[in-house]
């Protein structure tokens, strides 16, 4: 029996007030929708190196104080694909000059209801809500 183990990866839910950053994802997975900054983890690499670097090389921003916050099942989106295991981490605090870069095409922060008339993966959303209450 052959079981697939799935992928790891990261995200980055930054916090800026009452609002989220989120990049409009240009690569697929998840092409053309919005969700936090975020990719594989690297063979070897920590969890948090990976959070940190993705965040770096799509927003250009450095994540400053942050903690692992949710794991989330990603099923594969056709068959054939790739299972992903994610880390949310949740940072409160970042650095630098926010631009969109890598497989990035935009990069904002953006408020609870401005998140949900986007175009937004189901599990983004669903942190969105749970860290920006009505």
């Amino acid at each position: 029996m052959n079981v697939k183990v799935p992928i790891k990866a990261v995200s980055a839910a930054c916090l800026s007030g009452d609002q989220v950053l989120l990049v409009l994802r240009g690569r697929a997975p998840a092409k053309d929708t919005y969700a936090f900054p975020g990719g594989r983890v690297e063979p070897g690499e920590e969890l948090a190196a990976a959070m940190r670097r993705e965040l770096k090389e799509e927003t250009g921003l450095d994540a400053r104080r942050y903690r692992a916050f949710r794991e989330v099942l990603l099923p594969a989106s056709e068959p054939g694909a790739d299972d992903f295991a994610l880390t949310v981490f949740l940072v409160h605090e970042t650095n630098g000059t926010l631009q969109a870069d890598d497989d990035a095409a935009e990069a904002r922060w953006v408020s609870r209801s401005q998140a949900e008339a986007l175009p937004v993966t189901p599990s983004t959303l669903a942190v969105v809500r749970e860290l920006l209450p009505d």
